[in-house]
Parts: C-alpha cells; sequence; structure tokens
C-alpha cells in the first residue's frame, strides 16, 4: 500500500520532516478504534471495535489481546495513574481498568436514564473525565445495543470519578463522536459526525472556551469543516496544532483551524494517538491497519 504527505506549509514541512515514512504496523483490525498510547507501560491500546476486543501493541512484541470481550469499546483514554478509561458502546458506560484488571463503572446514567453509547474520551488534568454520547449504538445493532436511547439528546458530559457527578456540558450536536483538549485545556475540540447518517448532515469539528471554573463551556464555534467524510478521532500536539482522522487520511490544522497538510491513508482513519517515550510519534488506526509516522512534533500532554 502506498501513502503520500500532502504539504500545504512550510509548518507541515517542518512538522514531517525532509524524508517522512509512514510505516504499516498491522492489517489485522476489522475496524481500527481508540488508538491510546499508555506513557507508563510504554505500550499502544487500540480498540479492535468490530471484533469486539482491545488490542495491545509494543514494538518489541508486536500486537496481542489486551482485554476480550469488551462490549464493544471504542475510545480510549488514560488517567493520571495510567489505568486506562473506555467507551463501551454495547455497554452504555464509561469504565476504568483498576491495576489489578478489574473495571469500575464511572458513568451510566444521567438523570436516571442509561446513558446511549458512550463514544469517545479524554481526561482533564483535573482528573476529571469528559465523554461523547451519540446514537450509534442504537442506530447500528450489529456493534451496538439495539435499544431505543433513553436519553433524549446526543450530548457531551463531564463526570467526576471520585464522586460520580456527571453533568451535561454541551447539547449542541447532532451527534458528537471525537474529543479533545487543547494543550492549554483552555479550548475543547468536539467532532460531530452526523453526516454518518445523512449527506447534509453535520462532518464539523467545533470549538469551545473552557470557562474559567474548569468545568464549562461557552462560544461554541466551528473550527473546521472536515471531507471527505467526518472527523473522527483527532489529538493536539504541543503547538497546538489539530491532527483530524477523517476520510483520506489524517488532516492536520494549526490552532486558527487553517489547514497545515495531510497523511494520507488509503483507508478512513477512525482514530489516533501520539506515543513512544518522546510522545513524537504519531499512531493511526485506519479501518483494518495501524501505522506509524515519526514526526518532528510532540503530543501534548
Amino acid at each position: 500500500m502506498s501513502s503520500s504527505f500532502v504539504i500545504l506549509s512550510a509548518e507541515f514541512q517542518r512538522i514531517i520532516g525532509d524524508a517522512p515514512k509512514l510505516e504499516l504496523l498491522s492489517s489485522a483490525f476489522k475496524f481500527s478504534e481508540g488508538v491510546c498510547w499508555v506513557q507508563r507501560g510504554q505500550f499502544l491500546i487500540v480498540s479492535d471495535f468490530l471484533n469486539d476486543r482491545i488490542m495491545r501493541w509494543t514494538p518489541q512484541e508486536g500486537l496481542s489481546v489486551y482485554r476480550q470481550p469488551a462490549q464493544t469499546a471504542n475510545g480510549n483514554a488514560v488517567d493520571a495513574e495510567g489505568r486506562l478509561i473506555s467507551c463501551l458502546t454495547r455497554g452504555r458506560c464509561v469504565v476504568r481498568q483498576e491495576h489489578d484488571g478489574s473495571l469500575t463503572v464511572l458513568a451510566d446514567r444521567y438523570r436516571g436514564r442509561k446513558l446511549t453509547s458512550p463514544n469517545d474520551v479524554v481526561v482533564k488534568s483535573d482528573g476529571t473525565i469528559w465523554f461523547t454520547d451519540p446514537d450509534y449504538g442504537w442506530l447500528i445493532p450489529e456493534f451496538g445495543h439495539g435499544e431505543p436511547p433513553e436519553q433524549d439528546r446526543n450530548r457531551v458530559y463531564r463526570v467526576v470519578p471520585d464522586t460520580g457527578e456527571i453533568t451535561a456540558v454541551s447539547e449542541d450536536f447532532d451527534k458528537p463522536n471525537g474529543i479533545c483538549f487543547s494543550p492549554d485545556e483552555r479550548t475543547l475540540y468536539v467532532g460531530d459526525t452526523g453526516m454518518t447518517h445523512g449527506a447534509f448532515r453535520p462532518h464539523r469539528l467545533m470549538a469551545f472556551d473552557v470557562r474559567a471554573d474548569g468545568s464549562s463551556l461557552s462560544n461554541p464555534r466551528v473550527f473546521a469543516e472536515i471531507s471527505p467524510w467526518v472527523p473522527d478521532g483527532f489529538r493536539c500536539d504541543v503547538d497546538g496544532n489539530v491532527y483530524v482522522g477523517a476520510g483520506d487520511g489524517v488532516q492536520v490544522f494549526n490552532a486558527v483551524g487553517e489547514m497545515l497538510g495531510k497523511i494520507l491513508t488509503p483507508e478512513t482513519v477512525g482514530n489516533l494517538s501520539f506515543g513512544m517515550s518522546d510522545m513524537q510519534t504519531l499512531f493511526i488506526g485506519a479501518s483494518s491497519s495501524l501505522w506509524a509516522v515519526r514526526l518532528n512534533a510532540a503530543g501534548a500532554k
């Protein structure tokens, strides 16, 4: 398979360097999602979404099964103690895997009603967990649960793990999907992937200001319209550039929404993560495949 880099700016040339190489790590996935680097353990986590398992990859050992079954785990993140946080589409909850391997449910209801199908998640530096809850688990029973939603809206939520307190921070979406903070945590990015269920529905990345209280949002605005397809998973580097999974690969934008360039992949990108000890390798989950490229940019913590 071939890949290429579309250079639209001097900044993107700096990021990829003079001789960038996109390396295929595996093509053993049915659909790769939830790409997440675990710094304490120096390994990569990838949700093999449609095979109902979470996979583990290391440079030394390659790919192995990390957890199966996984209740159709989708997005993953890591907290300050190195514990894996996962959104379970079929399980309709967000869970934390403890160091002994047991699972703790962090969120499964809002206002006494079941969540619909948590999709992607990010951990803020204060320990709170922010996640999206679209209705894909209801709309696509093959990998979801097929049960009618109990929630009346698709929302973005914030949960305090120590108390279980859950609040809705936004209802401004058709289908909220990927989620990521800017490096200074003053901006929250959330993807709206409504176009998966209608050509004229949203396919955009939204940005919000995080208020001074650190727990609520203001000033919703369109950061970028993503095409082809939709903005699925995404991450920021330390300079605030945003790396967005899309239909043609990874689209890279600066902090004001200008496209810097693209990393083209042969399959649609579902999620991505910076990793390795220096956080300068970008791991890319593209449908059945997992890729890596070394960059001259480090991922934001």
